[in-house]
């Protein structure tokens, strides 16, 4: 079928599904649009700093959140800002926990939710965790003792600090010219002396049990303490049972506990290590540590290396993960939390929790044509999509709905950050299967602390204070509006990637690999499994990545592969492996087996680890692969396919598994799944206008646009063509859309869509403005008469260029309005959010390029009365600050930093633009 769509605007369609969104006295057909519940809303990372919160203060900003648009708030215990501590509450005490049931309170007063990050500052630890607990690493010691000869030194703990705490000595391992092994810890004394003297040259290694001493990180009043042993199931319970006593069985009614990324430096080791890494890997570690410490590209290397990694992996995944999941499950909680950063394999990580969360750091680039982006002003660290795929793949595999996003970590400096510059880097988030974002976020500032407030020392600084505030809940219900949808139906992603985790164990280099957002470069984006995948994925492919773990719980029905009730792929692609387990493999083949189809670019080269019958494991693993008998790349094993193909979009068109190649246009997309339709969400963040006819894999009857910038939705015409569903779209660059398909003719009672592509007429409403200056800081601005339209600053009123806030634009203006025509407001240049009245009634605001919002239903034929109100960015105003020596930020800990993490100073920035400039038109259509 074909969808005939036109559009300029930013569109948004939404499946929807009956009974439970609309009541039943109103006609189903009569609003396309989902229920904005309490989770499509985007909800906030909420800094408590100082933990310095009261009742009054709790009440008014919750309320203001709720006004805003906000549907919930994660609670994120901090350090907090000087001349305050008698505000201060510890963390946990009765007092703070009578704040936290207040905020529970009067956030479900307001339909809000909560989350509850465990412990304050990041990672996990505090003043519970005992030494015994706390993280812990192997120290290596190492001697060299000659024939005959004593050791020169005693085997004793080398401290590199005064005050450090003594390590626990573990074993005392000799090793012969061979790196054959002797433990020989029985002839080491409290003294260190060394009494066993067996004839030869031999390197002697002292195995220590050591803490990190690392602190919790940005910790809040009563939360200073060691970081835990995530790797000890009994230093996480002695934690869990902390919290639980603490809560004395009281249900305080949050939603969530929240675990941030895995930032425990130096964190290797646990003192039972050695015995889980025997019983899980078949052999004793100490008698190879040479190996683990070398970092020669040596296969015996790599070999000991993984199997070190994978019980690593092991340890992190049931002794924290699943162990504090199925703890807060007896709490009656969920559990959120960031893998990323961990040693572990992220993928069964994020599965092991309620809601997978991962996070943004940085801006991405964009050439959407006025989309500004100065160098001075961002990290020089570029979002990958990809990497935000590891979190969602989890969720859809294992049929979990929501996937939370830590949102706009340092996307620019201080104070400079647009709703513009946020649109198209939550909309490639929503493009990765991001679906609940968690704003970083909004600092808790009482009402009696003036301009600007507490502010968190990283970016984003969304609060009450902030300039753009007023105008917050237009961008807000743009995200709840794409949620709504992003939430509803299920995933509709048709291949299954193999992730061969064990490859990154195998890496030569360092003892722990920890797998980071930094180092995508090194872990990730070298790997044929990045490679091809963004290969699929550019050319119009729907993919989630999957585990050796998610294999295994795998099943086939009618050709089709349920990795879990709620989910499902038409191939399982094995990209290029190294290293791949035999069990692994014999799963593969059993999928194939019961009739799924599978595409391996490459035969995997060897099974992994140091196995004691690693010769006869190899034999078999090759003896399995013969077996398949591949004959011209193919091979009938049971009720399935095996495929041997470096061309994956080949064999995937062989198997009728077809891109959308609406992709070839520069549109992104991600595509969901109903009972009765499919919603495709598609992005223009190229540079130029997409104005042409596309095919949409669904098939459809009838389909409906719905504008997530307005709330405005209409039905469009559909053409079917014998590879799908036909669709005529135009996108400018930066607009988005939804598209909703039917099966069925539900979308026809709908009122058409309105089409915008080729304006008959315009008028030109560029002259004679009044700019008057509402509220701000630091002081409100004479008024000023444009006789065309243009920014505030620049104009010689020093004032003006100091200042943030709203200022309004005012005009009139005659227009001859003709009926049955639609009309659309156009505004060159947005500094950077406008709310715009007409003839006294509100039309809407423009926030995000191209700034263009529908008036028809406002304008009036002859004399029409236009008001534009703008809020600015912060930067002028605090430029005001730092140039005039006013103090602002004086906070414990790291204090105030910009985005380079040297010390905050914003003397020497330039004048921000601020408010409207350019042209403003209306446009007519038919």
């Amino acid at each position: 079928m074909r969808i005939l769509l036109t559009y300029t605007g930013i569109l948004f369609i939404f499946f929807f599904s009956s009974a439970d969104i609309f009541a039943q006295d109103e006609p189903e057909q009569s609003n396309p649009w989902p229920e904005i519940t309490q989770t499509a809303k985007p909800w906030t990372r909420w800094w408590w700093m100082g933990n310095a919160v009261d009742e009054t203060n709790l009440s008014n900003l919750l309320d203001t959140y709720h006004e805003a648009g906000l549907g919930g708030v994660e609670i994120a215990p901090i350090y907090g800002a000087k001349g305050y501590e008698d505000r201060y509450l510890d963390f946990l005490s009765e007092d703070w926990l009578g704040m936290l049931d207040y905020t529970v309170t009067k956030a479900h007063s307001r339909g809000m939710g909560v989350d509850m990050t465990q412990g304050t500052g990041w990672p996990f630890g505090g003043p519970q965790v005992s030494v015994e607990n706390a993280a812990t690493r192997m120290v290596i010691q190492d001697y060299e003792k000659e024939n005959g000869l004593k050791l020169a030194t005693p085997i004793l703990f080398q401290k590199k600090k005064e005050n450090q705490p003594d390590a626990k000595l573990i074993a005392v391992m000799a090793y012969d010219e061979n790196k054959h092994a002797k433990e020989i810890t029985e002839y080491v004394d409290a003294e260190g002396k060394l009494t066993w003297d067996e004839a030869g040259d031999w390197k002697i290694k002292a195995i220590f049990l050591d803490k990190t001493g690392q602190m919790v990180k940005r910790a809040a009043p009563g939360g200073v303490g060691f970081t835990l042993d995530h790797f000890s199931k009994s230093a996480v319970d002695t934690y869990n049972s902390h919290f639980q006593k603490a809560f004395s069985g009281k249900d305080f009614g949050f939603r969530a506990f929240y675990n941030d990324s895995f930032e425990v430096y130096g964190a290797d080791f646990t003192p039972n290590f050695f015995e889980e890494f025997e019983k899980r890997r078949g052999y004793d570690l100490k008698e190879y540590l040479p190996y683990l410490e070398s970092e020669e590209n040596l296969d015996i290397v790599r070999r000991v290396k993984s199997d070190y990694r994978e019980t690593i992996n092991d340890l992190l995944l049931n002794n924290f993960t699943r162990n504090w999941t199925s703890w807060a499950h007896n709490q009656s909680k969920l559990t959120k939390n960031q893998a990323h950063g961990s040693p572990g394999n992220l993928l069964d990580l994020y599965a092991a929790v309620d809601i997978p969360e991962c996070e943004t750091f940085g801006s991405s680039y964009f050439p959407i044509p006025g989309l500004r982006r100065d160098s001075a002003d961002i990290r020089n660290v570029d979002p990958d999509p990809i990497m935000l795929k590891f979190a969602s793949s989890a969720a859809h595999v294992t049929g979990k709905n929501l996937v939370s996003l830590e949102t706009f970590t340092w996307l620019g400096e201080h104070f400079k950050s647009s709703f513009a510059q946020m649109k198209p880097e939550v909309e490639q988030a929503f493009l990765a299967g991001v679906n609940h974002i968690f704003y970083h976020g909004v600092t808790y500032s009482p009402e009696d602390v003036s301009y600007p407030g507490w502010l968190f020392y990283a970016s984003l600084n969304l609060t009450q204070q902030n300039s753009l505030w007023p105008h917050f809940k237009g961008f807000n219900d743009y995200i709840a509006r794409s949620q709504a949808i992003l939430q509803a139906g299920k995933a509709d992603n048709e291949l299954l990637i193999y992730w061969p985790v064990y490859d990154v164990w195998a890496e030569p280099k360092g003892r722990m690999e920890m797998i980071t957002v930094h180092a995508v470069d090194e872990w990730l984006h070298p790997t044929e499994f990045y490679k091809q995948s963004k290969k699929l994925m550019d050319a119009g492919y729907s993919l989630d990545f999957i585990s050796d773990d998610m294999i295994s719980k795998s099943k086939v029905k009618n050709g089709i592969i349920n990795t879990s009730p709620e989910n499902s792929a038409q191939v399982l692609i094995i990209p290029e492996t190294e290293f791949m387990p035999m069990q692994t493999f014999r799963n593969i083949l059993k999928l194939a087996e019961d009739g799924a189809n599978v595409i391996f670019q490459s035969k995997p080269k060897t099974i992994p680890g140091l196995y004691s019958d690693q010769n006869s494991n190899e034999d078999i693993f090759n003896q399995l692969w013969e077996a398949i008998g591949f004959k011209d790349g193919n091979s009938k094993v049971g009720k399935g396919q095996l495929f041997l193909s470096n061309d994956l979009t080949e064999t995937l068109e062989y198997l009728g598994v077809y891109r959308e190649t609406l992709v070839d246009s520069g549109l992104g997309f991600i595509r969901r799944k109903a009972e009765d339709g499919a919603s495709y969400f598609l992005v223009n963040h190229s540079a130029e206008t997409i104005s042409q006819s596309l095919i949409l894999n669904s098939r459809a009857s009838s389909a409906v646009l719905l504008d997530p910038l307005t709330g405005k939705s209409g039905t469009i015409p559909v053409v079917s063509k014998p590879e799908g569903t036909e669709v005529k779209l135009h996108l400018k660059s930066g607009e988005s859309i939804f598209i909703r398909t039917y099966e069925d003719s539900t979308g026809m009672a709908i009122p058409s869509w309105t089409d915008y592509s080729n304006p008959v007429n315009s008028t030109d409403i560029s002259a004679d403005w009044t700019l008057d200056f509402d509220q701000g800081q630091p002081t409100i601005p004479s008024s000023q008469t444009l006789e065309k339209l243009a920014s505030w600053t620049n104009q010689g009123d020093a004032a003006a260029d100091d200042f943030s806030g709203q200022a309004t634009y005012t005009s009139e203006f005659d227009f001859r309005k003709n009926e049955g025509k639609y009309y659309m407001l156009t505004i060159d240049k947005v500094y950077e959010s406008a709310k715009i009245w007409i003839n006294g009634s509100y039309a809407g605001n423009m926030w995000s390029i191209p700034y263009q919002l529908d008036v028809s239903e406002f304008l009036q034929d002859g004399k029409n009365t236009i008001k534009i109100e703008v809020a600015n960015l912060m930067a002028n105003s605090i430029r005001y600050l730092d140039r005039n020596g006013i103090e602002w930020r004086n906070y414990h800990e790291i204090n105030f930093v910009n985005i380079d993490y040297k010390p905050f100073d914003a003397s020497k920035w330039k004048t921000m633009p601020s408010g409207l400039d350019g042209n403003i038109e209306i446009l007519e259509f038919d």
